[in-house]
C-alpha cells in the first residue's frame, strides 16, 4: 500500500492522515479489489450507445475544457519565462551617429567656415548573468513547473466533471420520459375511470359529487405532464451545452431508465485513491509549487551576485569598424545585498509561508474528502439498490389493487373514494419507481466520480507476463 507520503516530494511537509486499509463495505482481498476497478472509459458500463456518443463528443467539444486547455498553454508559457533568468541574457547593439560642434564656442571664431563634424559608429554584444547561488531562480523555476502541473490535473478534473454532468443529464432526460410514459398511461387510466363513472352517472347509479371528483383527479394528472415536458427540455439543452452546439442542432432521442445497465463498481485500496483523483494531485502539486515560491522567497533574502560584459567595437570611420584597433569591451561583476527594505522580504517569506499552510490544509481536506466521497458513494449505492428493489414491490401491490379496484367499479360493488386512492396510489408508487431508478444510476456515476474517474491498468511484471 502507498503511503500518503508516497505521492509527495521529498521537502513537502507530511500531512499525517492516518490511512484506512480498505473501504467499509469493500473487498478486503487486494486482488479482488484491483478486478473490478473501472476502465477509463466507464460509462460504456451503462450500456448506451447514445450516451457514450454525447460524452465522447462533450469531452471532445466542451468548452470549459477548451479553457482548461488554454490554461495549460498560458502554464507552460509563464514556466518558460520563470525559468530565463536561470540562462544569460544577451543582447546585441549597434549604433551610428553624426555631431557637429558649434564654432562659437570652445575658443573658435566667429568668422569660420563652419564647426566641426564628428562621425561615431559602434556595434557591440552585451552579456549579463545572475549567478544562482541560493537557488532563488530555480526555486521560481520550480514553482511555474508545479504550477503547469496543477494545471493539467485542473483540466482532468473540468473534463471528469463534464463527463459526469453529461451522464447525469442524459439520465434526467431518461428520467423525463419515463415520468411522462407514467403520467400518461394514469392519465387514460384515470379518464377510462372517469367514463365508466358518468355512464353511471347517466344510469342513475353515481352522483355529481362522484364525477367531479375524479373529472379533478383526471385534471390534477393531466396538470403534471406540462412540467414534466419543460424538465426533458431543459436537460436537453443542457447535453447540447455540454457539447458545446445549438439545442436547435441536437437532438436527443433518449429512451428509458430500464433500458440502462448497472455496471458494477469496485474501489481498489484506498491509499490508490492519492493516485487517481485529480483533485487530489492538483491540490498535491499546488502544495508543491508553494514549497518552492517559499524558497524563493528566503532564498531574496540573501546577496545577488550578476556577472555583466559588453564587448564589440568602435570607429569613426566605418572602413576600420572591425578591425583589431576599434575593438572595446568591458566586465564587471556585482553584488547586491538589500540592508533594509522596511521588512518588505520577510513580509514575503511570511506570505508565502502562509500560502504554504493553507496549500497544505487544502490538500490534507481533498484527501480526506476523497475518502468519505468514495463511501458516501458506496453507501448510496447499497441504499438505492434496496430502495428500488423495495419500490418495485410497492407498485406491483398498487397496480394489483387499482386492477381489482377498477373491475369491481365496472361491478358496482365499491366506492369511487378506494377507486380515487388505489388510482393516486399506482401513480405515486410508479413515479417514485422511476426516481429510484434515477438515483441508483446516479449513485453510480458519484462513485466513479469519487474516483477519479476511469483507472489505468496496472503494468504487468516481468514474471507474470511469461
Amino acid at each position: 500500500m502507498l503511503p500518503l507520503g508516497g505521492c509527495l516530494l521529498t521537502d513537502k511537509p507530511e500531512p499525517g492522515l492516518d490511512i484506512p486499509q480498505a473501504y467499509d463495505g469493500g473487498p478486503r482481498n487486494p486482488a479482488l479489489a484491483e478486478a473490478a476497478l473501472p476502465p477509463l472509459d466507464w460509462w460504456r458500463g451503462f450500456r448506451s450507445r447514445e450516451l457514450t456518443k454525447i460524452i465522447e463528443e462533450a469531452r471532445a467539444a466542451n468548452l470549459d475544457i477548451a479553457a482548461a486547455v488554454a490554461r495549460i498553454v498560458q502554464a507552460d508559457a509563464q514556466a518558460r519565462m520563470a525559468g530565463a533568468p536561470l540562462l544569460p541574457n544577451v543582447g546585441l547593439n549597434g549604433s551610428a551617429s553624426r555631431s557637429r560642434a558649434s564654432q562659437t564656442t570652445g575658443g573658435g571664431t566667429t568668422g569660420g567656415s563652419g564647426g566641426s563634424e564628428r562621425d561615431s559608429l559602434s556595434a557591440t554584444l552585451s552579456a549579463s548573468y545572475e549567478i544562482d547561488f541560493w537557488g532563488k531562480n530555480r526555486s521560481a523555476l520550480r514553482a511555474a513547473e508545479e504550477t503547469a502541473v496543477a494545471s493539467r490535473y485542473d483540466r482532468e478534473v473540468v473534463g471528469l466533471t463534464t463527463v459526469v454532468a453529461a451522464a447525469n443529464a442524459y439520465f434526467q432526460v431518461l428520467t423525463a420520459q419515463d415520468r411522462l410514459q407514467v403520467a400518461r398511461e394514469n392519465l387514460q387510466s384515470a379518464s377510462r375511470v372517469l367514463n365508466l363513472i358518468q355512464q353511471r352517472l347517466n344510469a342513475g347509479t353515481a352522483s355529481a359529487l362522484d364525477t367531479a371528483q375524479q373529472e379533478s383527479l383526471v385534471n390534477t394528472q393531466r396538470a403534471a405532464i406540462p412540467p414534466l415536458e419543460q424538465t426533458l427540455k431543459q436537460n436537453r439543452n443542457a447535453l447540447a451545452v455540454l457539447m458545446a452546439r445549438s439545442p436547435e442542432s441536437v437532438r436527443i432521442r433518449g429512451g428509458s431508465l430500464r433500458s440502462i445497465s448497472y455496471p458494477r463498481v469496485t474501489p481498489g485500496l484506498p491509499s490508490e485513491l492519492l493516485a487517481q483523483r485529480p483533485d487530489i494531485r492538483e491540490a498535491e502539486a499546488q502544495l508543491a509549487a508553494a514549497n518552492a515560491n517559499v524558497a524563493n522567497a528566503r532564498a531574496q533574502m540573501l546577496p545577488s551576485i550578476t556577472l555583466t560584459g559588453e564587448s564589440g567595437y568602435q570607429s569613426a570611420v566605418l572602413k576600420i569598424l572591425l578591425r583589431p584597433e576599434s575593438a572595446i569591451y568591458t566586465a564587471a561583476a556585482g553584488l547586491t545585498q538589500s540592508i533594509f527594505d522596511g521588512l518588505r522580504l520577510q513580509g514575503n517569506l511570511d506570505l508565502q509561508k502562509g500560502k504554504q499552510d493553507e496549500l497544505l490544509q487544502n490538500y490534507r481536506k481533498a484527501v480526506i474528502s476523497g475518502f468519505a466521497d468514495v463511501e458516501n458513494a458506496l453507501d448510496g449505492i447499497r441504499q438505492t439498490a434496496l430502495r428500488e428493489r423495495l419500490q418495485r414491490d410497492v407498485v406491483t401491490s398498487s397496480r394489483r389493487a387499482f386492477e381489482i379496484s377498477e373491475q369491481r367499479l365496472n361491478q358496482g360493488t365499491i366506492d369511487l373514494v378506494t377507486v380515487l386512492q388505489t388510482q393516486q396510489s399506482l401513480y405515486q408508487a410508479q413515479d417514485a419507481l422511476v426516481q429510484a431508478r434515477l438515483a441508483h444510476v446516479q449513485a453510480i456515476v458519484s462513485l466513479y466520480q469519487a474516483l477519479g474517474g476511469g483507472w489505468l491498468p496496472k503494468p504487468v511484471e516481468a514474471s507474470n507476463a511469461r
